[in-house]
């Protein structure tokens, strides 16, 4: 293959880039969200309402970074490994502020932990069989977990029929759940096939390039 003047391989992005910049600021908004969420036990409307609005913008910086990385071809691998470490501190603190406070049953809590911890180091553990992709569990998951989040961190007691918002939260995170722990099964057998796979591979010896 002739290199032209001027061709070669692109160049590794630098960590200095912006989606970089959102997944940092949206760690260091997790502690601000935790204090603005623990203010007098969670009872004043206006300390919730400013957590409320400190966690739906964590949360947009997770559905912009990424993409704005891909299309900017700026993923690098401190996006790859801060990104979710951001996106567990946010949950892990909402859930357990709103927990601390009466708003979700422990017991929910510790489920939805353990499984997105156990998940994130299966991914950790099987990266030298590959990649597992976020498949459309996983994202409707982090959807529903985040739109029951965000409906429990505002202070609905201040709005008309508070009763049946908060009712309408509370369908919203036993939908989370479920979705939480199906998603979970679901990598656990992906993992699995992905490690069959690249077991099948070595022994028959077929190449990376290899299709059959």
């Amino acid at each position: 293959m002739t290199i032209h003047p001027g061709e070669g391989p692109s160049p590794r992005p630098t960590d200095w880039n912006v989606p970089n910049a959102l997944t940092v600021l949206r760690v260091l908004l997790v502690p601000v969200f935790g204090i603005l969420l623990m203010h007098d036990n969670g009872t004043d409307p206006w300390w919730r309402f400013w957590a409320w609005v400190v966690f739906i913008a964590a949360a947009v910086t997770d559905g912009i970074d990424g993409r704005l990385a891909r299309a900017r071809g700026q993923i690098t691998n401190f996006g790859k490994v801060s990104d979710p470490i951001a996106d567990k501190a946010l949950m892990g603190m909402a859930f357990i502020g709103l927990s601390a406070l009466g708003e979700i049953w422990w017991w929910v809590t510790i489920v939805i932990l353990t499984r997105e911890i156990a998940i994130t180091l299966l991914r950790f553990l099987v990266i030298r069989y590959g990649v597992m992709p976020a498949g459309r569990g996983g994202k409707l998951k982090t959807m529903l977990q985040t739109l029951s989040l965000g409906a429990l961190t505002f202070p609905l007691w201040v709005l008309p029929l508070n009763g049946v918002w908060r009712v309408l939260a509370h369908v919203l995170l036993g939908a989370a759940l479920v979705a939480t722990v199906v998603s979970g099964v679901d990598y656990l057998f992906k993992a699995d096939r992905l490690r069959r796979a690249s077991l099948a591979v070595r022994l028959t010896g077929s190449g990376p390039g290899r299709t059959e």
